[in-house]
């Protein structure tokens, strides 16, 4: 990673600024922990029922 920093007139940090290929990195990685999160919680939820991969579409589809 390679961070620039923005400091004030005390050389405090106020900003950080990376290229924008690596913010697109990290809003993947973000994106997939989120995606991972939601599936974690999803499992752990034992009050919904387990469906079929084609009941879930066709519900999906009907609404």
């Amino acid at each position: 990673m390679h961070p620039e920093y923005i400091v004030d007139h005390n050389q405090q940090t106020k900003a950080v600024v990376i290229p924008v290929n690596e913010w697109n990195v990290i809003l993947q990685q973000i994106e997939e922990l989120d995606d991972i999160r939601s599936y974690d919680v999803a499992k752990a939820d034992k009050t919904d029922k387990v469906i079929s991969f084609e009941q879930a579409i066709t519900e999906i589809r009907a609404s």
